[in-house]
């Protein structure tokens, strides 16, 4: 799965001849940013065509891409410790600071 404004190098995919990952496009443009904020936000990427092109490769491949993207978050989220367990002090501070702002503590 490759092709002109996409390749796959590292185990990832990449928008051709850059260092923006693939799922940097995607994730900004499922929040809903239009390509050429996708381009002020990546600059690297080089021209608004790339973008374009990056993100037609998304919606012709957009299942299997979407998958490996939810695969990741649950990857990640399976291996992340939380902050309560990781640093009590600061999470107890963190709480204080909401109790004390009005906020109701999780």
């Amino acid at each position: 799965m490759g092709g002109e404004y996409v390749e796959q190098r590292n185990g990832g995919h990449y928008v051709a001849g850059t260092r923006i990952s693939l799922d940097s496009v995607v994730y900004a443009f499922n929040r809903g940013e239009a390509p050429d904020q996708i381009l002020e936000g990546y600059p690297l990427v080089g021209s608004l065509g790339r973008v374009y092109g990056a993100i037609a490769f998304y919606l012709d491949h957009k299942a299997e891409i979407d998958k490996r993207l939810e695969e990741s978050a649950r990857e990640f989220e399976a291996n992340t410790i939380p902050l309560s367990e990781a640093n009590p002090g600061l999470w107890e501070k963190l709480q204080r600071a909401r109790t004390e702002m009005g906020e109701p503590r999780p």
